[in-house]
């Protein structure tokens, strides 16, 4: 695994004049590319019209996601660094969108080309929460 930092991103959520988060994203660039295929884009376009207020945060999300190169699913983690992997062998990944807002679970599958990332479910952090709680962040799909 070649990982060498193409590009790092840094962006502040700024909530209040006193509240303000940052977060920073790392695109990289490896000898065997491959990028993401995202799997239904329409589902978020979807919640972004029914959510007006998380339009900006899920468009920085697209723009980092065009440029990933993965060859592996800890380096979903390296790109998106609040991202976490649910569990061994689900195969599932959760989002943390919005300097940590927005909650967004996609399963992965890694073809020979491509990426292949399924959004499964999409919410605020406490509809996670309590999704988390009910013990159905490792089945759900709601899309």
């Amino acid at each position: 695994m070649c990982n060498t930092i193409l590009a790092s991103i840094t962006i502040i959520y700024k909530y209040s004049r006193k509240v303000s988060y940052c977060e920073t994203f790392h695109v990289y660039l490896h000898n065997n590319t491959m990028k993401v295929h995202l799997i239904k884009k329409q589902t978020i376009e979807d919640y972004i019209k029914k959510n007006a207020q998380s339009k900006t945060s899920f468009e920085i999300w697209f723009s980092i996601l065009k440029r990933a190169n993965w060859t592996e699913p800890n380096e979903i983690i390296l790109t998106f660094n609040k991202a976490d992997i649910l569990g061994t062998g689900t195969e599932r990944v959760v989002f943390n969108i919005g300097g940590n807002k927005y909650r967004m679970i996609c399963s992965y599958h890694f073809g020979n080309k491509r990426v292949h990332l399924f959004v499964k479910w999409i919410g605020t952090h406490a509809e996670y929460t309590k999704l988390c709680n009910e013990k159905k962040q490792y089945e759900i799909n709601a899309y």
